[in-house]
């Protein structure tokens, strides 16, 4: 009986990854592979952040154990073991190994056990550590791709130097409110904005310094509440669109169902001093729909797209420009609107501006046509250099849908959602970006287990690198919603009446649909 347990207690060791910085001895190769190992995520010649979370993955070769020893110029090799393809790399090994290798290569050499019992060696996949460190936080959407009705919707953040994830807001706990778009300022999780449709009214959450303020951003000027928005870099000041979009399906099978038509959107800025809420007529023209708001770094300028209004019959025909206006916050002034880049120029769309925080680069969206590159699998990512000019396909794309993108505080990592796992559900990936402004190959965020992805069935929307956590309770979001003890009505600045006329004919009339923008 006693030796049974103990052979039992022996198979269990087997069935468990084990791991060693160098004091196992590596199993003899039998043979060798002139190839690479499949592995999934594939994570091949990526430039990786030195503060990630192991980036564990699955051995798509077949045999009866495995073996892989990340070797490296600091250092002893880590060696992990498996009885099964996942192979798991322990957290604390992992943070050692990255902190001895900044600015240099990881080698993973991987073996295989076949039925014989021989071992088969494969060619090393190699890995560079960046220098520079990633946000410590990602925060995002989750929700399943629906067409209707949103439940179960849920705002996250996700530590990325583990594997760490915890809800800044879900809809089950805020009487299945509608949760839109998050944004914060300069990457700090606080303040931040997040934007809710309820039966309790339209808002927007304005969470600071640890009080949530309820915002109904609806003035004589926008009869829709805030859409996409944008904080100036001084935290004081909100871009924002108000958008009349509807969402219809397609029946042709080989392209993605859903499309976002944009009949009419216009642009804003909200002080959050003093509650007051400003345009001009440059951006809120009623020949033009006007949307996807960024302000630059140094806050003089708000960027975004605009495109002809035209009826929904030529949906295919819509292309946005690229557009700019100056804007004192000091003084509540406008200066003169520029264009940044056409879409006669392109041929595209250009939608989702987004620049790096020195002010070099310019990252947008172009797709063949429309608002919402997201449902296009012709959506891809370009580069404009706002010092030397010119613009550029980024090398990181791919044939699927590529957009919702943001920078980090330091500029030297992109995070972007990406479809190309399998055409469905977007998933988050990180370039990592050098002082060229080169776009190295992207790899997808982490999971603790690395099947998580094949059987996830839901899409990572708006991803957002923060420098630490949110630290606004859950309770009190959900509670701002329903409760009107911090509500406010924004006020329209007088000059805006003055300028576009008393009736406010540009101002859309219908509502903002919940069950569009996704």
């Amino acid at each position: 009986m006693k030796m049974l347990f103990f052979l039992a207690l022996h198979l269990t060791l087997l069935a468990v990854s084990s791991c060693s910085p160098g004091t196992d001895e590596v199993a003899a190769v039998g043979s060798m592979v002139s190839r690479a190992p499949q592995i999934d995520p594939d994570y091949a010649d990526v430039t990786i952040p030195p503060n990630i979370a192991p980036l564990n993955f699955v051995v798509r070769e077949p045999g009866q154990a495995y073996e892989v020893s990340i070797r490296s110029a600091g250092g002893e090799p880590l060696l992990v073991h498996s009885a099964s393809p996942q192979i798991n790399i322990p957290l604390s090994d992992w943070r050692g190994l990255l902190a001895d290798n900044r600015g240099q290569d990881l080698s993973y050499h991987v073996r295989v056990q076949q039925a014989d019992g021989n071992w088969t060696g494969f060619l090393p996949i190699i890995q560079h550590v960046a220098t520079d460190s990633i946000d410590g936080y990602l925060a995002y959407r989750l929700l399943k791709p629906l067409y209707n009705k949103y439940v179960n919707i849920g705002i996250y953040q996700r530590h990325l130097e583990n594997f760490d994830e915890r809800a800044i807001l879900e809809n089950r706990n805020a009487d299945q409110a509608c949760l839109n778009c998050h944004t914060f300022a300069r990457n700090q999780p606080d303040p931040m904005v997040l934007h809710t449709r309820s039966k309790y009214g339209l808002t927007m959450l304005v969470a600071r310094d640890g009080e949530v303020t309820t915002v109904d951003t609806r003035t004589a000027f926008n009869k829709s509440p805030a859409a996409y928005t944008s904080w100036h870099p001084d935290g004081r000041h909100i871009g924002f669109s108000v958008n009349k979009v509807s969402l219809f399906l397609h029946t042709d099978p080989t392209q993605e169902t859903r499309e976002v038509f944009d009949a009419g959107s216009d642009l804003a800025v909200y002080s959050t001093d003093d509650n007051m809420l400003t345009t001009t007529a440059a951006i809120s023209d009623p020949a033009r729909a006007e949307t996807w708001p960024e302000w630059s770094p140094d806050g003089r300028y708000l960027y975004f797209s605009s495109a002809p209004v035209l009826p929904i019959e030529q949906f295919e025909a819509v292309r946005y420009d690229l557009m700019r206006i100056r804007f004192d916050v000091d003084n509540n002034t406008w200066g003169q609107l520029d264009t940044v880049l056409t879409a006669a120029e392109t041929g595209l769309t250009v939608t989702q501006p987004k620049i790096s925080p020195d002010g070099r680069w310019l990252v947008f969206t172009m797709a063949d046509h429309g608002n919402f590159p997201i449902f296009s699998a012709t959506a891809d990512l370009y580069v404009m250099d706002l010092q030397e000019g010119g613009y550029r396909k980024l090398e990181i794309n791919s044939d699927l849908a590529d957009s919702w993108h943001a920078w980090s505080s330091n500029g030297r990592w992109l995070v972007f959602s990406s479809k190309r796992r399998d055409g469905l559900f977007a998933r988050p990936y990180f370039s990592y970006v050098d002082a060229a402004g080169h776009f190295h190959r992207p790899l997808l965020m982490p999971q603790q287990d690395p099947t998580f992805y094949d059987s996830f069935v839901k899409t990572y929307n708006v991803p957002v690198f923060i420098t630490g956590p949110v630290e606004i309770s859950e309770r009190d979001l959900a509670e701002a919603i329903y409760d009107p003890k911090h509500a406010l009505s924004a006020q329209l600045d007088p000059r805006v009446a003055a300028e576009l006329g008393p009736d406010l004919s540009a101002a859309p009339v219908e509502p903002y649909s919940s069950a569009t923008a996704r």
